[in-house]
């Protein structure tokens, strides 16, 4: 018996971050502080079952980003990533 990961890849965040961004976020790219792996926001796991969005490195399980929002308010955590790198929309 096979059982199914309860993640599922970054892209299932594509719609809360560009709320947020005001644009396409799944190709910008970060390193996780963890572990140093260097990977694009898409590559992510991402657990939306949380209160909010979570979005963990695919090789250490750090949390990267965490995302939740409120009626009136947004609350973003990038603790766990040394940076995000993000693409200028053309």
């Amino acid at each position: 018996m096979t059982s199914t990961p309860d993640f599922l890849d970054g892209n299932a965040a594509a719609g809360d971050l560009e709320s947020l961004f005001g644009t396409d976020m799944t190709m910008a790219f970060g390193r996780c502080s963890g572990c140093g792996a260097q990977m694009m926001l898409a590559e992510t796991h991402a657990y939306l079952d949380a209160p909010g969005t979570v979005l963990r490195c695919p090789g250490c399980d750090n949390v990267l980003l965490s995302l939740v929002h409120s009626p009136t308010h947004m609350w973003l955590n990038t603790g766990g990533l040394d940076y995000l790198k993000v693409p200028v929309p053309q």
